[in-house]
């Protein structure tokens, strides 16, 4: 018999694929962005030089590459989609609800779902902004518009450092974020499913 407080047993999902989709998302997921995306942009701005090599064109060209760095912004990803389900997750722990519950319940199921789609929905709006912000290829050459800056600029060439590393960086987390989908979708079919087999057994 599990003694473990209905609050606690909820801190882990109802689900197989919900609990894998938590380790997938919790370790190897935040690897890749606190470790590996620090080591491949964590000093990009100190390298990215144009020509000529001045560090107030260095400066506005870089803000124009990157209107956002993509650490901040994947961060802020992980954070997004990790709200829905935390919400529930405390709204059961509040009214300690356990995981049998989930799947009696009908409205808790359907709370559970709901929190999964929305996990979806701000999956797709990351993939879409993402491809938006950053493309699906990192080139080596920047064509930057520093007219604005002064006039003797205008379009002036930029390097951009590790272009290549930051291609298969951008390609993993592209990756990523599609695996994260299709567990979320698979935990919706697992959880209907197992909603289907307890009515059966009733």
């Amino acid at each position: 018999m599990n003694n473990t407080p209905p609050g606690l047993r909820l801190l882990r999902p109802p689900t197989v694929i919900g609990q894998f989709h938590t380790l997938f998302f919790g370790s190897v997921r935040m690897f890749f962005l606190g470790v590996l995306g620090f080591a491949v942009y964590g000093n990009e701005a100190l390298h990215f030089s144009c020509d000529p090599d001045r560090r107030e064109l260095n400066l506005y060209c870089y803000n124009q590459f990157r209107p956002i760095t993509p650490q901040v912004f994947w961060a802020l990803q992980l954070v997004t989609v990790l709200v829905p389900g935390a919400v529930f997750h405390l709204y059961a722990a509040c009214k300690n609800i356990d995981q049998e519950e989930i799947l009696e319940r009908p409205i808790y199921t359907v709370f559970y779902i709901i929190s999964v789609l929305l996990r979806i929905i701000l999956e797709v709006i990351a993939f879409w902004l993402q491809s938006h912000l950053f493309g699906f290829q990192v080139h080596p050459l920047y064509m930057c518009d520093a007219s604005a800056l002064e006039k003797t600029f205008n379009v002036t060439k930029c390097m951009v450092p590790e272009h290549f590393e930051k291609t298969i960086f951008l390609s993993a987390m592209y990756t990523f974020t599609v695996i994260t989908i299709l567990l979320c979708i698979a935990e919706i079919f697992e959880i209907l499913c197992r909603r289907l087999g307890y009515l059966n057994n009733q």
